[in-house]
């Protein structure tokens, strides 16, 4: 058996599919690229597809991973580009490497977001910033199965940031970006914790909602302050190609990450 992981997003409209609609999606996917899937025992077996940590709907992402097994060998970046064309766009596979380490989900400790308050200027969203970084703790409620949680927002962020559009926005139209690492805690601390968390403490409130993205997820590097890769310990893993009597890597060499996928 062969696994294969990739990373995935959902840009554009199609940040508002749910995971369930993506799941859908992606097995459809699956049998118009005629992968060899495994599936799993029992009355009613399924594609064996793990996923882990899926942006929630109505985010942004360029950064989702799963795992897919298979019961036949298929290079990841030709298994790569037919899943790509077989999926809408917005939902692009952009990245495919064979499996060569455990634990990816162990691996996805802290993710970066970027959140787009509209109607708020740099100076403003600075000024909240300090607020928020200066408190030691930052709680705020929100509504889950289990009933009404109480979160710590701030002990979860690992960076915040307020930095100003990109420069062909026009200059009297207020906006500020905030650059956001959240890490990976029980409970999970999103985006929107932090923004409710900014609102209490320095009563910033938006006139729009924010639109979300998450830029990358991976294993959180104390020392630096960044978000790692977490397929390169399977690529840093794959064997070392043969070398020709020329001294060339040969035609069998696994290939490089994959390109990004089609633009939104």
């Amino acid at each position: 058996m062969q696994r294969i992981r990739l990373r995935y997003t959902k840009r554009g409209r199609l940040r508002f599919t749910s995971h369930r609609d993506f799941q859908r999606a992606f097995e459809r996917a699956l049998r118009r690229a005629e992968v060899p899937m495994a599936y799993s025992a029992g009355f009613t077996p399924h594609p064996k597809v793990s996923y882990a940590n899926a942006a929630p709907t109505g985010v942004g992402s360029e950064a989702e991973y799963l795992e897919i097994a298979l019961t036949a060998q298929r290079d990841p970046e030709k298994l790569r580009a037919l899943l790509d064309e077989s999926l809408p766009t917005g939902l692009d596979v952009v990245d495919a490497v064979e499996v060569r380490t455990s634990g990816l989900a162990d691996r996805l400790t802290a993710s970066v977001w970027e959140l787009r308050l509209d109607g708020v200027t740099v100076e403003t969203a600075e000024k909240a910033v300090r607020t928020f970084l200066a408190a030691e703790t930052v709680e705020v409620q929100r509504q889950t199965k289990n009933g009404m949680r109480t979160f710590d927002t701030r002990g979860a962020v690992a960076d915040l940031q307020a930095l100003p559009p990109q420069a062909d926005r026009p200059l009297d139209d207020a906006c500020a970006i905030l650059r956001l690492v959240v890490r990976h805690l029980t409970p999970a601390v999103r985006p929107d914790d932090v923004l409710s968390g900014l609102r209490a403490v320095a009563d910033l409130a938006p006139p729009v909602p924010a639109a979300v993205t998450r830029l990358a997820q991976g294993l959180f590097d104390e020392e630096s302050g960044t978000v790692t890769d977490p397929l390169a310990p399977d690529r840093e893993a794959a064997p070392a190609a043969p070398q020709t009597a020329a001294g060339t890597v040969s035609a069998t060499a696994p290939e490089g990450p994959a390109a990004q996928g089609r633009s939104s």
